[in-house]
């Protein structure tokens, strides 16, 4: 999963080294880009890329942190905000302009991983929660509709617009891309080889370096596949999975 995308705005370079210091510590998070006062802020939500995390200085020379969330108010959604400053008269402050989090200079470690783990805990809820695999397929026929287990197919084969897919012996055709279906999938059981191949991993017998990164795959019932130089990565980071 991408890391969370993080902003950092402070006037001190130091304290902007300290943040991404500990932040470099961990691995969903990010830093996206660095501001040196509260206009350069302003301008990076208006008009930069979108992150989802913001530590943001509340005393700086021309627009305190508060001011900067202010004008950012009713034009959102706005990612998370943890106010940073040596002082914590702003707390009050902090809350009311919906800040999440608020930490103290200088920064305490043991502080810092707990308000991640609370924002951890807010990122999560925002991001789409993916759909299960499917464990059937739908299979549409003239004046009927049957289904076929995802754990029976072997592999399935784009063929123009529409997919085979090679079950128990039997072709199944479906109306669909390789790719929506690839997505209803279990990565975890199905690996892309090919444009036009998706196999089931349970199924794999043999599978042999080939010429110019490609490889030759044997399916358990002596089927023969050939996967491409372009997915050969896939197949490589699938293979690690069994490094001992």
């Amino acid at each position: 999963m991408e890391p969370f995308r993080t902003l950092l705005v402070d006037d001190e370079p130091l304290a902007r080294r300290r943040l991404a210091q500990l932040l470099g510590e961990t691995t969903d998070f990010a830093v996206h880009g660095e501001c040196r006062n509260g206009a350069e802020a302003l301008a990076a939500l208006q008009q930069g890329p979108a992150v989802d995390v913001v530590f943001l200085d509340v005393q700086m020379p021309d627009l305190s942190g508060v001011q900067v969330l202010r004008q950012l108010e009713g034009d959102g959604p706005w990612p998370l905000v943890v106010f940073v400053t040596a002082y914590d008269q702003y707390t009050l402050q902090a809350f009311e302009t919906h800040a999440v989090d608020y930490l103290l200079k200088p920064l305490d470690e043991e502080r810092f991983h707990e308000c991640l783990a609370h924002l951890r805990r807010l990122l999560a809820q925002r991001r789409p929660h993916p759909a299960p695999p499917a464990e059937q397929l739908l299979v549409k026929q003239p004046g009927h509709y049957y289904f076929v287990a995802a754990e029976q197919v072997q592999y399935l084969e784009a063929r123009g617009n529409y997919v085979t897919l090679h079950a128990d012996g039997r072709q199944h055709q479906l109306r669909a891309t390789l790719g929506q279906l690839e997505n209803r999938l279990d990565p975890n059981s199905f690996l892309r080889v090919h444009r036009s191949l998706v196999v089931n991993t349970r199924y794999l017998k043999d599978l042999r370096p080939w010429t110019r990164g490609e490889y030759l795959l044997t399916l358990q019932d002596g089927t023969h596949l050939t996967s491409s130089r372009g997915y050969a990565e896939n197949i490589q980071r699938f293979l690690k999975g069994f490094a001992l």
